[in-house]
């Protein structure tokens, strides 16, 4: 039988042995994740920061790793007639204007408090003030769009496309992308290093550069 199993599927049940078991390996994963993150350096404004700035990409690293890795896997588990691919896919519907939007609104928060929502919880784990701020600010946030919500009409709907994946979107088998994504992947890794070299040195030669000279200046 393809994972999911029957037993584990209704995560999402009131009671029963399916909810208790669902809530455990949702435990584990999320302690598992936020090890992971903070070992990263991803509870560490510092470090997320460096990817605007173009000396630390690390977090464009490990995120499309985490990606690739796991497009693989469940391509090679498909395959292998293990893993129902359509059973675990995100089926939300795609609205094209709103995510725009949204997805400029957390890119300026980003930039703002150095976090994104998920990294925010790692550093507040880890005893940081700076995250703690930034999940009360998601927190309000997200109150104050409940509350907004109404008034917007139909934008929070608009540019609806239905169901959408790369290889629906491609009209190509899911290891054509696995593949793909790959080599989008390597190809990203070879120029954020490149990135990171030339951000580096740029920020050496700043630091290194002379101050001005009072030798010279009549008192």
């Amino acid at each position: 039988m393809s994972f999911p199993l029957s037993y584990l599927a209704d995560f999402d049940s009131l009671a029963g042995s399916p909810r208790l078991v669902g809530l455990a390996v949702a435990i584990g994963v999320g302690i598992a994740f936020g090890f992971v993150m903070e070992r990263a350096g991803f509870g560490r404004a510092q470090k997320l920061v460096g990817q605007f700035y173009g000396t630390d990409l690390t977090v464009l690293k490990v995120m499309f790793t985490a990606i690739a890795s796991a497009m693989v896997g469940a391509v090679v588990l498909s395959g292998a007639g293990l893993l129902d691919l359509e059973a675990v896919q995100f089926n939300y519907p795609t609205f094209l204007w709103p995510m725009i939007v949204g997805g400029v609104v957390l890119g300026i928060g980003f930039v703002v408090s150095g976090y994104c929502p998920g990294t925010s919880f790692v550093a507040t784990a880890s005893g940081k003030l700076d995250g703690l701020a930034t999940v009360l600010g998601v927190v309000a946030g997200s109150v104050v769009y409940a509350e907004v919500e109404p008034k917007l009409g139909a934008f929070p709907t608009s540019g609806k496309l239905g169901v959408f994946t790369l290889s629906r979107w491609l009209n190509v088998h899911p290891a054509v992308v696995a593949a793909l994504v790959v080599a989008l992947a390597l190809v990203a890794f070879t120029v954020a290093g490149w990135v990171e070299r030339r951000g580096r040195a740029t920020s050496q030669s700043r630091n290194e550069s002379p101050s001005l000279s009072t030798e010279g200046v009549p008192t």
